[in-house]
């Protein structure tokens, strides 16, 4: 049998084969042996029964090269194999160069060199880092959607016309220089984005919670946590109800959409959005703040008929009130400010502003302790208290947040922005968010409706229990316990989802519900590694938590704090998960889902509320109202979390994320209860002053840190150990 004709092949082509020698009687067994004809490229497989077996997919199979034995037939070392010559010594036309192909079986297929001791990239098979794609496990799950493009069989004629262009007079432009390659991307993505956006936020909100504690602690040492407080509260929580009813809430749920979606679609980045939507705010609660602060014994009367029936008291508190109200006007100023920078990616300067604002209160209380002494010492409550200090006090409190609202204007103006009144509010999209904040309006309407039951049923508890010698049973053991209870979900849930709302917005907008899934999913987990194991501290430490910083103001008072608190404890955890979910109807611009959860949580909050008034004696109704408040956020999730679900096409993450809170709260079970037994043995033995609360709290808190840690770590949950990671990596162990 002749080889068969490929041209004319230099010496001896073309020849008799016997000019070659005679051919072997069969095959070699081994095609790439030494022999003159298996050193021919063309001639090697001529005797063979299939001439292109060796190229074929079955030859290749990694199996039968396992099978094979290449002890008795060792391969030739790479590289030792002739390259094929052209098929024409002198070509007419220049070859192209030949294109790339797929890893060559002979080089694949070698006999692997001895494995160095360790790790080693060579893979089974005897296969060559340099002609073996790696690719990982991450890889192929992220590339598994993508598209490829698949290499054109047909480019090298392309190539062969452009070369023959060549030979010919015509002229081919040389191709563009190849692009710079991209700067690499720094570690961890959008991950570690939002990480460090959290931080910067939870640092800010760390230090203005701090803050506020210690205003709670100047105010509770300054007026005590008696009537004259509740009377102080009152006031003081009423701006804050009518600011957020007005347009508090459509500025944080419903603007944060639209500015972030003006910053993507307008030529100016949105400004003259921003503009529109300052000057509209500054109309709105300027017009809203003075018919309030006339219509303040109104709203007075409204908020406490109990207050309202002791004349002294409701002078005392009108007169704080028209203090106070004011503040509505740069609460509003303040966030829109703050929201401007937010969809500008800069997030502290809203988290540490309201740190002044504390400081000029605290100063404000200090005052009052310098010039008329301390409520030990004074006893002051509203009938002894003078006009120079009731001004005093109102005086200083409206002084704080101006202060607050005007040091958001340096932080503006460093991001570029340019503030002017913007009149032309018709045309640009203004008309459609208000509509959207017709439903929120709605919303916190019915929130703050079951607030004013809450406030309605603890002053008047408050104001029976101190008639029989029990102090702090009133809204001002309320407020204060819920002020320390929601800390964790204003340190870490809102700086968590300040930082994703933007990205939820934009992934909605995008229409893109799996990434939306993710980022809610990721917030959730999150948060939940803080928020579940301070839930069960603060039931088991709650007193001693109160007693240590209340001291001031009597130890039955401080006490009754913390059995507030307590009663609060487990309800932080269904508070913040509210938190997130109705995060995910916002980003879809759905405010009216929202309304209707909030009307059942508020309706289950005044209900429960009305049950204990009815139900507990005067002194323990307030402590039922907080267990009270963390069911109805209960009732509300379970039922936030159905709706989002099917909003998302049924898929929450909702296996995940519950697995993640069932490992949390079991390893918080066990250090609770240990925590708690050791609070106890140090009240017993030291007592339960300033320093008996202080041992008590430094102990259990110790105790229950390190068993749920223990506890956490055995489970391997994730969330803890990424955190974990993340703060060594900080900390550069």
């Amino acid at each position: 049998m002749n080889a068969p004709y490929d041209g004319d092949r230099g010496q001896g082509a073309g020849g008799n084969p016997a000019d070659q020698g005679p051919p072997p009687s069969h095959p070699s067994p081994d095609p790439y042996g030494q022999n003159s004809y298996a050193q021919d490229p063309y001639v090697q497989d001529a005797y063979a029964e299939d001439p292109y077996q060796a190229q074929g997919l079955p030859s290749q199979d990694p199996v039968d090269e396992a099978l094979y034995d290449r002890a008795a037939h060792p391969p030739p070392p790479p590289g030792s194999y002739p390259e094929p010559q052209p098929l024409y010594h002198q070509p007419l036309y220049h070859q192209p160069p030949a294109p790339p192909h797929a890893p060559d079986p002979r080089i694949w297929a070698q006999t692997p060199p001895p494995e160095p001791s360790g790790p080693s990239r060579h893979l089974p098979y005897g296969e060559d880092a340099r002609t073996t794609q790696f690719t990982g496990v991450d890889d192929l799950v992220t590339q598994a959607g993508e598209e490829k493009q698949e290499p054109d069989a047909f480019a090298h004629l392309f190539r062969d016309q452009q070369t023959s262009g060549q030979q010919t007079a015509m002229p081919v432009a040389e191709p563009a220089p190849a692009p710079a390659p991209a700067p690499p991307k720094k570690p961890g993505g959008k991950a570690a984005g939002l990480l460090k956006s959290s931080a910067v936020m939870a640092a800010g909100t760390i230090v203005s919670r701090l803050t506020g504690f210690l205003r709670t602690l100047v105010m509770a040492a300054a007026i005590g946590v008696g009537t004259l407080n509740d009377s102080y509260q009152v006031a003081n929580t009423l701006p804050t109800m009518i600011y957020v009813l007005v347009g508090g809430g459509a500025l944080n749920a419903v603007f944060i959409p639209q500015l972030v979606r003006a910053m993507k679609n307008d030529d100016d980045g949105g400004e003259a959005y921003a503009n529109r939507l300052l000057t509209l705010v500054v109309v709105l609660l300027a017009g809203v703040t003075t018919l309030c602060v006339l219509a303040a014994p109104l709203f007075i009367r409204m908020m406490s008929a109990e207050i309202a029936s002791d004349p002294q008291r409701m002078e005392v508190t009108v007169t704080f009130a028209r203090y106070c109200l004011p503040t509505m006007f740069f609460m509003g100023v303040h966030v829109v400010l703050g929201q401007i920078l937010n969809a500008r990616g800069r997030f502290g300067a809203m988290m540490w502003t309201p740190v002044l604002n504390n400081i000029v209160v605290i100063s404000t209380f200090g005052a009052f302790i310098w010039a008329f002494g301390s409520f030990t010492e004074s006893g002051v409550d509203a009938s002894t208290i003078t006009p120079e200090g009731v001004r005093l006090l109102g005086i200083g409190t409206l002084l704080g947040l101006t202060v607050q609202a005007l040091a958001m204007v340096p932080y503006l103006r460093e991001a570029g922005f340019s503030m002017r009144l913007r009149f032309d509010w018709k045309g640009h999209g203004l008309g459609k968010a208000v509509g959207l904040a017709k439903w929120t309006f709605f919303f916190v309407l019915a929130n703050q409706l079951g607030m004013i039951v809450v406030t309605q049923l603890a002053t008047w508890a408050g104001s029976v229990a101190e008639g029989e010698g029990f102090t702090g049973t009133g809204i001002t053991a309320y407020n204060y316990a819920l002020l320390l209870w929601q800390m964790p979900q204003a340190i870490i849930t809102v700086s968590v989802m300040t930082a994703v709302l933007p990205r939820i917005s934009r992934s909605a907008h995008d229409g893109d519900p799996a990434a939306v899934r993710d980022d809610i999913s990721y917030g959730l987990r999150t948060s939940a590694v803080a928020i579940v194991p301070c839930a069960f501290a603060f039931l088991a430490l709650g007193v001693p938590m109160a007693t240590l910083l209340y001291a001031g103001s009597g130890a039955d008072g401080a006490r009754n704090i913390g059995y507030t608190l307590m009663a609060f404890g487990l309800g932080l955890i269904p508070y913040s998960v509210q938190y997130v979910v109705l995060r995910g109807f916002y980003a879809y611009e759905d405010t009216r889902t929202p309304f209707y959860n909030t009307v059942i949580v508020a309706a289950v909050n005044a209900a429960a509320s009305g049950v204990c008034f009815a139900l507990l004696p005067a002194r323990w109704a307030v402590v039922g109202m907080a267990a009270s408040y963390g069911l109805a956020y209960a009732v509300g999730v379970g039922i936030a979390w159905r709706r989002l679900k099917r909003r998302l096409g049924g898929d929450l993450d909702g296996t995940h994320v519950m697995r993640t809170y069932a490992r949390l709260a079991m390893a918080s079970v066990p250090a609770a209860i240990a925590a708690g037994g050791v609070a106890f043995a140090a009240t017993r033995a030291f007592g339960s002053g300033a320093a008996g609360s202080l041992a008590a709290l430094a102990g259990g808190a110790v105790v229950l840190l390190g068993v749920f840690f223990a506890a956490a770590k055995r489970m391997r949950i994730e969330e803890l150990n990424a955190m974990v990671g993340m703060v060594r990596g900080r900390l550069g162990r």
